[in-house]
């Protein structure tokens, strides 16, 4: 059985059709097993015996639209992946907070290659790396600033679409600990 977890986009948790339990519902109803969401943000991670990653993204799309109106996009990423992801330890010896505010970008687009980025695509971002395996870009932002909001995500919007989703380093590691219960 393979683990995978569902990175949805535009969840607003307090749409009462985007909670969690509704979400699970979509997820059991297409018969997927060990269902369970991780924090209210959009994040489901479930069972399948389903390989095929992009059917199982337009799929679960198509459901999430047609019970619950949600337009946003799914990502989908394995617990393989994901655990691998982690286990690069990309980075090393910084903590997620304030002036560190440690995200993963993952893009729905496997064969896109990233650009080369622009040495420093925002004064308030440093990007760390790019893992092709995930298709994520791993970023540090600092956020001790109230209301600056780095250029860097609308650059990432700008270059790839809506089909990416940021989630925190914090998060991923949620994520993939309740993978492996």
């Amino acid at each position: 059985m393979n683990r995978y977890a569902a990175l949805l986009r535009g969840i607003a948790p307090s749409n009462p059709n985007m909670s969690n339990e509704k979400l699970r519902g979509v997820f059991e109803g297409l018969g997927f097993e060990k269902v369970a969401s991780v924090l209210a943000s959009g994040n489901i991670v479930f069972r399948s015996e389903e390989t095929d990653v992009g059917e199982l993204e337009e799929r679960i799309q198509q459901a999430l639209n047609a019970e619950l109106g949600i337009a946003g996009g799914t990502i989908i990423r394995s617990h393989d992946e994901l655990r691998a992801l982690l286990d690069t330890d990309p980075f090393p010896g910084l903590t997620h907070g304030r002036g560190t505010y440690l995200v993963a970008t993952f893009l729905k687009n496997r064969t896109t290659k990233p650009p080369k980025l622009p040495g420093q695509p925002d004064p308030l971002t440093r990007v760390v790396g790019f893992d092709k395996a995930c298709a994520a870009f791993l970023a540090v932002i600092d956020n001790s600033e109230p209301g600056k909001t780095p250029d860097f995500m609308s650059w990432l919007e700008q270059t790839y679409g809506k089909d990416i989703t940021t989630r925190t380093w914090l998060t991923v590691q949620r994520v993939v600990k309740k993978m492996e219960v």
